[in-house]
């Protein structure tokens, strides 16, 4: 949202301008009795710091709504925050949000706080202006498109619709250099319901993460910061992570106990900076001059996503945003980058690090827009209206050397993890991605519902493997635009222990013909990772490694694909419609028309859903997994199909989906599923795909969940704990080693050591072999 909605008429059946504020206007009935509700008050803030000749630009806010603990008037009766949580949250832009969005799904109590860690690191910068500030949600301006993956994962916790509505849709790209058109062509197409690049305002997606909370009873702790924080390793108290928290506008301090911590506090992490975790990577000499406005134009290709490059004078992005604004970001013409970079920010070492906005006052919007007509020349560009907002930021592209603290209690994510150009909108993107990675594994195991050491370590192998190649796409595609020769961020070791296979991206030339192979070359082998659909997992104990004789033809580790598929006689949809949830695991079963050969494989896993020493009973039945099962036949069919003991398993428990496509477009075809012998998959609750097995083949697939899940109370069978050196059921103890006690909540173990982080102090831990008194 750029400007303050304007007053609309519905009284005809559609939307018409009106007069006044009439959501102002007082209710009475027809006695004179003024309603009980009364609208909330509103104020009318300035978007960007500075103006055009087109005067202010200001946008409507609603403190009571939006601000937590922060708004005006009493707090309601509800809000009880509690001294000990599972999960405290230091962040709440964008991925602090969406951790506590699948955490509040999911039943594990948290905290989470509006501004970032350790105020001291900031007040370093000489400047009061902290990274991500969050008195109030983000007004205007940073981040404005998802992908479709971002949606996919939206649509799991039942807000994607909202999101998807608010803007235009990326669909096309027109690339241009030295006035040449050199690209002009769909683009951002994929086999996702959501398809392309979805223009949503930074701002706009946390005031829907923020009512989403209100509804859960939770509120963001505005102006409330972590003073410092220690975590105690290997002791008998359940919430190791003790932080001492401070309200900045009220002055009072108190210490929350927690299972967990989670970085969310943007790209200048304080809590990165005391754990001494390295941010591996380039800060770049490229500045981005930003502008959010309407303009008038003659480039043919204004309403579409564009990149302009000219060899003489820089580059150029546009990006066409809601009710006509488009936002421009313009290279920085060298000489106005040096002035730049003899600024006192800039020499900070924090912000040469983390990159970001620069605050600086001696470039003006209007100089940015003549450097912007330079670089699109011979088309010209206008202002329209007042700024929605306006920006100088530095580009840093930088990889934090771990996602996790050694003892696992600690976890960045974001831009505290990751930071990197807007090429390819992976800022928001990428947030989303490592908090629905995170949020449903540290909620596993702060419920003693999996294994501490087992699925934790995952976190960082999967999410740094992911933000490692964002920097080299991102990189590469930045390089282009600008004209840069600058190398590419030098990350080759941080991906090694990770698998990952460094690929340079194509030499450029300097010709069209040059120009227009890198494009080839860079869109085909990169334009679903833009999407956000591309992003395979290296193996990993939650997504082994793809064997020979799999079930199915989609590997393990990667995007679950979403097919069409028919749910009732007058209702169609996705697979994904059935495949909701935070923390359940979608076991989903292929069993082509439930006849021949198949039919007695299927047969097989239904009796284990019903064997009180299987995967299914032993692991939580319902609460843990959405059993779906996937059918060639009609609705009207399946019932009669369904008939028989052998079946009844699975009619007791899963969602029927029918597969009623032509056999080119339909879910088995997609899957890669032989009919004759059916399949199932595992599907993750971040929607990747977790392993796949044949139907009779059930102790494959307990095997796979007994690797990392822990038996429920009253659940049956042996499960596999820890690093896999032996089981524990029924009360049978087994050897445990010194990594693993602490594995369910902190509970086991008597030694003690304390890793002090706090003021800025290097981090040491006490490595100390505690004896196991029962954890478990």
């Amino acid at each position: 949202m750029a400007t303050s909605l304007q007053p609309y008429t519905w009284k005809h059946g559609f939307k018409q301008a009106s007069e006044g504020k009439p959501w102002e206007d007082e209710s009475i009935d027809g006695a004179g009795a003024k309603a009980h509700y009364v609208t909330p008050p509103s104020e009318e803030a300035s978007t960007a710091a500075v103006q055009n000749s087109y005067g202010l630009n200001v946008l409507r806010t609603w403190p009571t709504l939006y601000d937590g603990i922060n708004a005006p008037g009493r707090l309601p009766e509800w809000w009880k925050p509690a001294s000990k949580v599972d999960v405290l949250i230091c962040g709440a832009g964008p991925y602090g949000l969406e951790v506590a969005l699948s955490l509040v799904r999911q039943g594990v109590s948290f905290r989470i706080l509006g501004e970032p860690d350790h105020p001291n690191i900031y007040k370093k910068l000489g400047s009061d202006d902290r990274p991500d500030k969050a008195d109030a949600p983000l007004l205007a301006g940073r981040a404005d498109g998802v992908q479709p993956r971002f949606l996919e994962a939206l649509h799991s916790w039942g807000l994607a619709e909202e999101v998807a509505e608010e803007g235009p849709i990326i669909e096309s790209t027109a690339i241009y250099k030295d006035g040449k058109k050199l690209v002009y062509d769909r683009s951002h197409q994929s086999d996702s319901r959501y398809r392309g690049l979805h223009i949503i305002t930074q701002g706009q997606l946390e005031r829907i993460y923020i009512r989403d909370l209100k509804r859960h009873q939770k509120l963001v702790e505005r102006s409330t910061v972590i003073e410092d924080f220690s975590v105690v390793k290997h002791s008998s108290t359940a919430y190791p992570v003790h932080a001492s928290v401070k309200n900045e506008k009220t002055g009072v301090r108190e210490t929350v106990q927690a299972k967990f911590l989670v970085g969310a506090d943007g790209a200048a992490s304080g809590i990165r900076k005391q754990l001494q975790i390295p941010f591996d990577g380039v800060s770049t000499d490229i500045y981005w001059g930003i502008l959010d406005c309407v303009f008038e134009t003659d480039f043919p290709h204004s309403k579409i996503f564009g990149a302009v490059a000219s060899t003489e004078h820089g580059g150029c992005v546009i990006i066409p945003r809601e009710n006509g604004y488009i936002r421009i970001y313009t290279q920085i013409d060298t000489q106005r980058a040096g002035d730049l970079a003899k600024s006192r920010q800039a020499k900070d070492p924090s912000h040469a690090e983390s990159g970001g906005r620069v605050d600086i006052h001696s470039i003006t919007a209007e100089e940015v827009l003549e450097q912007t007509n330079r670089i699109f020349a011979p088309y010209t560009w206008r202002f329209a209206a007042p700024l929605s907002w306006f920006a100088v930021w530095r580009i840093s592209e930088r990889v934090a050397r771990s996602f996790s603290s050694p003892d696992l209690r600690v976890h960045l994510g974001g831009d505290a993890a990751h930071v990197h150009s807007v090429m390819g909108a992976f800022g928001l993107n990428a947030s989303i991605m490592d908090a629905s990675n995170l949020a449903w594994k540290i909620g596993l195991v702060a419920r003693q519902r999996a294994s501490f050491s087992a699925l934790l370590p995952t976190y960082d192998r999967e999410r740094r493997l992911h933000a490692r190649r964002i920097i080299n796409v991102s990189g590469s595609y930045l390089r282009f635009i600008c004209n840069s020769r600058l190398p590419l961020a030098d990350l080759k070791a941080q991906g090694e222990d990770l698998g990952d296979v460094y690929v340079e991206p194509p030499e450029l030339d300097g010709t069209t013909e040059g120009d227009l192979r890198f494009l080839g070359s860079f869109l085909g082998a990169n334009g679903q990772f833009l999407l956000g659909l591309d992003a395979a997992y290296g193996a990993s104990v939650v997504s082994p490694r793809s064997g020979q004789g799999r079930a199915v033809s989609v590997l393990n580790g990667v995007r679950a694909p979403n097919p069409r598929i028919c749910f009732e006689t007058a209702r169609t949809g996705y697979l994904y419609d059935a495949m909701k949830g935070a923390s359940v695991f979608h076991v989903v079963v292929f069993a082509s028309d439930l006849q021949g050969p198949v039919r007695e494989r299927v047969a097989a896993f239904s009796t284990a859903l019903r064997d009180p020493h299987g995967f299914y009973v032993r692991y939580g039945g319902k609460e843990r997994f959405n059993v779906v099962l996937v059918v060639k036949a009609l609705p009207f069919e399946t019932e009669g199909l369904l008939t028989g003991d052998d079946l009844a398993g699975l009619k007791d428990v899963a969602t029927l989906a029918y597969d009623d496509r032509a056999p080119d477009e339909d879910a088995h075809y997609w899957y890669g599923v032989n009919h004759a012998r059916g399949a199932v998959v595992v599907v993750r609750p971040d929607l990747w795909v977790g392993m796949s097995a044949f139907p009779q083949e059930t102790e494959l697939v307990a095997d796979y969940l007994g690797s990392f899940l822990l038996p429920v109370e009253g659940g049956k069978g042996a499960g596999h704990l820890g690093n896999g050196h032996g089981v524990l059921a029924n009360g049978v103890k087994r050897h445990v080693h010194g990594d693993d006690v602490n594995g369910v909540d902190g509970h086991g173990t008597s030694g003690i050591a304390e890793v002090k982080v706090a003021r800025g102090t290097e981090v040491k831990v006490e490595e100390v072999i505690p004896e196991v008194n029962g954890a478990y």
